[in-house]
């Protein structure tokens, strides 16, 4: 029998290696398995938006979750590089979503009355607006500006997440697959992979959009389902925007060395990741109409990812009702970056057997 455990992780995304890092930092002993490489799905393809206002507001039950998790980046930026000497590249950039039409505006403007005090949001009219980014196409109504959201490389950060939790104490076991749980009564005590069982006190499933497929080997049903997002790349001599420019449908993320991330498109139930020349076509119109001068960068490359999104729209994190020993950490859809850090949290929380005030039954699928 292999040696036990105190958690086996199973998935080495953003979200796996967060837990393996908080548990680590706690002295507990931990085993990662990934059955390819460390960030080689969508922890790889995610654009490391760190922003708590892209899709959130006051009203959303993540709002809180995403605020605390993005504040936690700093420091763990610091962390990360003195144990590891990686740089995540962590910015405190700022984002910018952008209202193309009165009544985007109109609906902005509402939401920024409803965000904290301390965020420090405002409103940019359209003069206003080009003071802050000149480069901008000229046919925005104007844009809410939101000085504490930033970016990291999602690769970069999953990566020194996991070198960092080995550096304290945990193993990590790369193209490895899981193939089932090894169950004793109404109890996980371990999974049984493609070198050989690995038992444990508690095992975590935090495999993305493919928990689903390893939950239901124990009968579990998660309601999630995969959605694939298409993004590109470039590269420009100038840099035309200094801070994430936001719309609906499309993004561009400024990136070190002069690149630019644009994503993303958005295809429901599929883990095909082709990606289709309409695809990259709609996000280059969508660019351009954004920052026009885009159409003279240099052409980088083209990705996709694939995202676990739940039926109700929040993250899955906690207990399995069905059995004890087995935990579930997924369903973070676009926001797996931004709530990395804090997911870790709860989940080495959990763990401890301690009540994390922020885990709430309106986590669940």
């Amino acid at each position: 029998m292999a040696k036990p455990y105190d958690v086996v992780i199973v998935g080495g995304g953003v979200i796996g290696c967060s837990i393996l890092y908080q548990l680590s930092k706690r002295g507990k002993k931990g085993l990662l398995i990934e059955k390819e490489q460390l960030a080689s799905r969508a922890s790889k393809a995610a654009a490391g938006m760190l922003g708590v206002h892209t899709e959130l507001n006051g009203g959303s039950p993540l709002y809180r979750l995403a605020q605390k998790s993005r504040n936690m980046y700093p420091a763990l930026a610091q962390e990360l590089k003195e144990l590891t000497g990686m740089d995540i590249e962590y910015m405190e950039n700022g984002m910018i979503k952008l209202a193309r039409t009165e009544k985007e505006a109109q609906t902005l403007v509402s939401v920024a009355s409803k965000m904290d005090q301390d965020e420090g949001v405002e409103w940019l009219s359209s003069p206003k607006l080009s003071t802050f980014e000149p480069y901008l196409s000229k046919q925005a109504t104007g844009g809410l500006f939101i000085p504490r959201d930033g970016n990291v490389s999602a690769a970069k950060l999953t990566k020194a997440l996991g070198h960092a939790s080995v550096r304290l104490g945990a193993d990590i076991k790369e193209y490895t697959e899981v193939h089932d749980f090894i169950v004793e009564g109404s109890r996980i005590v371990g999974v049984q992979t493609s070198i050989g069982p690995y038992h444990a006190s508690e095992i975590i499933v935090a495999g993305g959009a493919w928990s689903q497929s390893l939950l239901e080997r124990v009968g579990l049903t998660l309601h999630s389902f995969p959605v694939k997002g298409e993004c590109f790349s470039v590269k420009y001599s100038r840099k035309l925007v200094e801070r994430t420019i936001f719309t609906e449908g499309c993004y561009i993320v400024p990136k070190v060395g002069g690149r630019f991330l644009i994503g993303a498109t958005e295809h429901a139930h599929t883990f095909d990741e082709t990606i289709s020349v309409s695809g990259m076509m709609s996000l280059m119109q969508k660019a351009t109409d954004i920052l026009p001068d885009l159409i003279h960068a240099d052409w980088e490359r083209a990705w996709s990812g694939i995202r676990p999104q739940t039926k109700g729209g929040l993250p899955v994190i906690g207990r399995s009702e069905s059995f004890e020993g087995l935990s579930i950490a997924t369903g973070h859809y676009r926001n797996g970056i931004l709530l990395a850090p804090i997911t870790g949290v709860m989940m080495a929380d959990l763990m401890e057997g301690k009540e994390n005030p922020l885990l709430h039954s309106h986590m669940g699928s």
